[in-house]
């Protein structure tokens, strides 16, 4: 967004910020108190451009109407015409068409579980259904951050996730991969990725980010964050840098409990910061908020979605962002213990937000804004302000002129370049952790744990003995009867706990060679034993086991380094 990156650099060069990805930026203030005054609350810049088309659509809405556009809920089922017992359930109006109507809604966000993403077809009519539906076009989004979360799974180019692609020690990596998972978003009529993680996973027992984060290293992550920005952009939609002020280090999850972080300021300046501080650098067109406790930068006690002093204060103040501000989901256990579901959305526009996300109960939050702008408790300015960024986002990525490509999503999904793209950012993040010189495997090979099937059916050969996720004793007890015909064993890991450790040791206890393939964040390797090689493919997608194989029969020189220390 050119005005609002304009207004970005101009902040932070009064305040002494930086937009590049160095990991330890000056001039920040020492206490989120003594951060430079944030901007006054009237409507933000807008593009020379866009600006007319802004101003006029801002002034021919009702307030009703405007209230609405800070919305983002999820809808139910699989036609925006179609009608689902859940939305009339929720929203007393039976299709998703009728509830963008009835609230005058911002935005949708799009997941599997509502019944939104069947197949490409399918998906591509229900966005264009809302879009007609809307009286002001919507921005349609998803978490296809790729890895382990991808809504769109199986419609879309499997990338491998930000772990896999801080291995590659790449930037140009990061860009790739936004930019092919962009380009297919955007044929599916998607606007807006909610991507890329910017946290920076300093806390192996993360519950929550671990490889969905590209690494430890602040500066890394920073440069990978600004690339995916630009990937992003490459493709003409939107990205949306998550989750401010930082959930890189908590042992909470908090879609289920209130995580709290003691990062000092000088300590979130240095580690958390740098990434947001690239984003903001690259025109990044929405940030969004983190629902944990950082009590050291706001001792309310509230999670940073609720905090005027963080919203407003650090992001806006000392990072000079004057972007959209989006919330975390709303139905997250972490920000609802402390006010009930209205109260919530008129604290976290008080804080600063401009995008309400996927609400819990729509109508209530929805009545409680419009009630507070009624009564002044916020401000007319305010609700033109958050309303304005969101019409200048739809403006500056052609939402809000209908723009698009009008591709056929059959011709651009999984196209062979993008899965070329995918390989190679897979191959290049392959890592030896352990043994490097066991490299091929030689003689007959069992594979066994989770993806052992699809594993050993690349591999020539390869005798397959999978197992759950968390394998019984009798799967443990096949594999070992199946070590008696192999020469080396090969088990894949994901996120391993005590049973998976207990099928690396039986394994390990037959003396055979065993190599350990790690699916996910590599942390797990430092709690298994017994084994004698050990790589790090970060995922369990595809192109990540294609190429673990490729690794295991020599095909492949494994050349990836660890985002993340092993403790």
């Amino acid at each position: 967004m050119t005005a609002l990156l304009l207004i970005a650099t101009l902040s932070a060069a009064c305040s002494g910020a930086r937009s590049d990805a160095e990991p330890t930026p000056p001039g920040a203030a020492t206490t989120p108190a003594a951060t430079p005054a944030p901007p006054k609350e009237t409507p933000a810049a807008t593009p020379s451009s866009g600006q007319d088309a802004v101003a006029e659509r801002l002034a021919g809405m009702s307030l009703e109407e405007k209230v609405g556009q800070l919305f983002m809920p999820v809808l139910y089922g699989s036609k925006a015409s179609g009608a689902h017992g859940e939305n009339s359930a929720r929203y007393g109006v039976a299709s998703p068409a009728e509830v963008v109507k009835k609230f005058h809604l911002g935005g949708v966000i799009l997941f599997p579980w509502s019944g939104n993403v069947e197949s490409a077809e399918q998906v591509a009519g229900l966005a264009s259904g809302l879009q007609k539906a809307a009286k002001t076009p919507l921005l349609i989004g998803a978490d296809q951050e790729n890895g382990l979360v991808s809504r769109l799974s199986g419609l879309v180019t499997d990338v491998p996730g930000n772990m896999a692609v801080g291995a590659t020690g790449d930037p140009g990596a990061a860009r790739a991969a936004a930019e092919v998972t962009g380009r297919e978003m955007r044929a599916l009529g998607l606007n807006v990725d909610f991507a890329p993680v910017a946290d920076v996973n300093v806390n192996p027992a993360n519950p929550v980010i671990g490889s969905r984060s590209y690494g430890e290293k602040p500066d890394k992550v920073a440069a990978m964050v600004a690339a995916a920005v630009e990937g992003f952009h490459d493709a003409g939609i939107g990205a949306a840098a998550k989750h401010f002020p930082g959930h890189g280090d908590t042992g909470v999850d908090s879609h289920t409990g209130l995580p709290v972080i003691k990062h000092s300021p000088a300590k979130w300046r240095r580690l958390d910061a740098p990434p947001f501080r690239a984003a903001i650098g690259k025109g990044v067109d929405i940030v969004m908020t983190a629902h944990v406790v950082m009590p050291e930068l706001d001792r309310s006690g509230d999670p940073a979605t609720l905090s005027k002093k963080i919203v407003t204060g650090l992001l806006r103040g000392d990072l000079g962002y004057d972007g959209v501000v989006s919330t975390d989901a709303l139905d997250m256990a972490a920000v609802r213990k402390k006010y009930g579901d209205a109260e919530v959305a008129v604290r976290a526009v008080l804080a600063g937000v401009d995008l309400l996300l996927m609400p819990p109960d729509l109508p209530k939050a929805y009545g409680a804004v419009l009630a507070a702008v009624k009564s002044g408790r916020v401000t007319r300015d305010r609700l033109d302000a958050s309303v304005t960024r969101l019409l200048t986002l739809k403006a500056e990525r052609g939402v809000l002129s209908g723009e698009g490509d009008e591709q056929d999503p059959e011709a651009v999904l999984r196209s062979k370049e993008h899965r070329a793209t995918a390989q190679d950012i897979a191959d290049r993040a392959v890592t030896v952790v352990e043994g490097a010189g066991d490299l091929p495997l030689k003689g007959d090979i069992l594979v066994t744990g989770p993806a052992a099937r699809a594993l050993a059916g690349l591999l020539d050969g390869a005798e397959a003995v999978p197992t759950a996720d968390t394998p019984t004793a009798a799967q443990i007890a096949a594999a070992r009867a199946a070590a008696a015909r192999s020469d080396s064993i090969v088990v894949t890991t994901e996120d391993a706990g005590p049973a998976q450790s207990r099928l690396v040791a039986a394994m390990a206890a037959t003396g055979r060679h065993v190599t350990v393939v790690s699916l996910s964040a590599p942390y797990e390797l430092s709690r298994l034993g017994g084994y004698d090689t050990a790589l790090a493919v970060y995922s369990s997608g595809s192109a990540s086991l294609r190429a673990a194989a490729k690794a295991l029969d020599g095909s492949l020189t494994p050349a990836g380094k660890l985002p993340v220390g092993l403790r």
